[in-house]
């Protein structure tokens, strides 16, 4: 019996493999988190809340080195070369070291501040 009605495949309608989807079961995804902050605890007090406190490294690799004084990673390799900008060797306990390049944001910042015009230091 064929009623006029055709599927059809193509880049709109591609074919559809597998398994049909389950049916939702009226639970949304990502509610857990929420709700444990707005549930009061059982002793009656506040409800629980989290303090989200940013970190900022204190040494930073070539990239963000480089990202942070906004010149290139080959830049960065030139003022280490050159005795402008010392890079930090953290030992390893083999007698190694850490062969990343690391650099002190401390350090970035003096480099900036002597570097301005019109200041002599």
């Amino acid at each position: 019996m064929d009623d006029g009605r055709r599927i059809t495949t193509g880049p709109l309608n591609p074919p559809r493999r597998g398994r049909p989807r389950k049916v939702e079961s009226g639970h949304s995804l990502g509610t857990g988190a929420r709700d444990a902050l707005d549930r009061t605890p059982p002793n009656g007090g506040a409800p629980a809340s989290l303090a989200v406190v940013p970190l900022s490294p204190r040494l930073l690799d070539l990239h963000a080195a480089a990202l942070f004084l906004g010149v290139s990673e080959w830049t960065i390799r030139d003022l280490d070369s050159g005795g402008m900008l010392k890079r930090v060797r953290l030992p390893l306990p083999n007698g190694g070291e850490v062969r990343k390049l690391l650099f002190d944001l401390e350090d970035l910042n003096r480099l900036v501040d002597n570097s301005k015009e019109g200041i002599h230091g």
